[in-house]
C-alpha cells in the first residue's frame, strides 16, 4: 500500500505518471507512488489534465478536489485530495490495484 498523509483539508499521497499510455488505468504500485498509465502526451499540461481526470474518477470525487501540488513537469508527483480522509482513499484503491 502507498503512504497516504491526513491533512486539514484531506489527504495527500503520490503518483507515477506513464504518459502515451494505449489506456487511462491504475497500474500497481511503483516507488511507494500509485502508478498511473494515461493516454495525454506530456505536453502543454495535458497529461496533468489528465492525472486529475482519472484520479477524480477513481477516488469518487469532483475534479475541482484534486489538485498536483509537486512535480508538475515530473513523473512523479505529489497530490492532495481534499474532501477524503486517509482512510477512505486507502480503502478504494485496492478495488483499481
Amino acid at each position: 500500500m502507498i503512504p497516504i498523509r491526513e491533512t486539514a483539508a484531506g489527504a495527500v499521497f503520490r503518483i507515477r505518471v506513464v504518459p502515451r499510455a494505449s489506456r487511462c488505468e491504475a497500474a500497481g504500485i511503483r516507488d511507494d507512488a500509485l502508478k498511473l498509465r494515461i493516454t495525454a502526451p506530456p505536453v502543454e499540461g495535458k497529461a496533468n489534465e489528465e492525472c486529475i481526470r482519472l484520479l477524480a474518477e477513481l477516488l469518487g470525487v469532483k475534479k475541482t478536489q484534486v489538485t498536483i501540488i509537486a512535480g508538475h513537469a515530473s513523473r512523479t508527483k505529489t497530490v492532495a485530495v481534499s474532501g477524503r480522509t486517509a482512510g477512505e482513499i486507502a480503502a478504494r484503491l485496492p478495488a483499481f490495484l
